[in-house]
């Protein structure tokens, strides 16, 4: 079972992939969308059916006091419009500090400034579907 991982920003969306038996995540690409989120979920179905993605999980930005602000909202509307268009379950996962782990990485693996902002949304997608994988499997 492939699962598909999205970390939904106001300008991209990093997005990680699992592998075939639903168990690692790895890192896929960056969508640059603009707030334009009828195409991003039409460039989303395109990578559902080529890589036959049967769930997705959805970064949950909570503020970290656990209460819903305006971007864990905007996930939620984004939740509910890819149920709808794309027919999948969509989990919502808590991804607190993920981009602060994600840039961690990125540093400790000696990535340069310029090429960690290119990847730090992907990167960040995949601590988000790694973490509910391993959840999962508990």
């Amino acid at each position: 079972m492939r699962y598909l991982g999205l970390d939904l920003g106001s300008k991209t969306l990093g997005v990680a992939l699992s592998d075939p038996t639903g168990l690692i995540a790895h890192s896929f690409s960056v969508i640059h969308h603009q707030e334009n989120y009828d195409q991003l979920i039409s460039e989303i179905a395109q990578i559902v059916d080529s890589y036959q993605v049967e769930e997705i999980v959805l970064g949950y930005p909570k503020m970290m006091n656990n209460s819903i602000g305006e971007k864990a909202k905007l996930s939620e509307q984004f939740k509910e419009k890819l149920e709808k268009e794309l027919h999948k379950k969509v989990h919502l996962m808590d991804e607190r500090l993920t981009t602060k782990q994600a840039q961690d990485l990125l540093i400790s693996n000696d990535t340069s400034r310029k090429k960690r902002k290119k990847v730090i949304d992907s990167v960040a997608a995949t601590i988000i579907l790694q973490s509910y994988l391993d959840k999962k499997e508990k």
